[in-house]
């Protein structure tokens, strides 16, 4: 991410699914001061998964070695105090890895355990979290 997108204080967050804007977690983003960046889209190199038995529904983003697309992602910027609590709170088996954007630009951003896959649907055919709900 440039500091030319994101301001000199912020940390850039690259979310894909219930933080997406309108999305039910969005606003935990927004009470801890987020602001958003930009739509943009990973490179070709993830997979998208519908976790089973999340509340509210969330995706995991897993970046694999061949058969990856690009996945519909969203960047927000925090400052370093709220960038830190945001990720203290983030439940397993989802975490903070640094994704790889359309544009070159690598961020921090959501990615889930590989085991948390087993199970769950692979829905990487809708290139995005917005678009399989829509769908559903």
């Amino acid at each position: 991410m440039t500091t030319e997108d994101v301001g000199t204080d912020g940390i850039p967050l690259v979310v894909v699914g219930a933080h997406l804007s309108g999305m039910p977690l969005n606003g935990e983003l927004q009470a801890l001061g987020a602001t958003f960046v930009k739509a943009t889209a990973t490179v070709p190199a993830y997979r998208l998964y519908a976790l089973p038995g999340t509340v509210p529904p969330k995706p995991g983003l897993l970046r694999v070695a061949e058969g990856g697309q690009s996945i519909d992602v969203e960047v927000w910027t925090l400052d370093p105090a709220g960038f830190g609590l945001f990720v203290s709170r983030i439940p397993a088996p989802l975490g903070i890895g640094t994704l790889q954007l359309k544009n070159g630009d690598a961020a921090k951003g959501f990615l889930v355990e590989a085991v948390a896959i087993e199970g769950a649907d692979d829905i990487s055919h809708f290139g995005g979290w917005r678009s399989y709900v829509a769908q559903r």
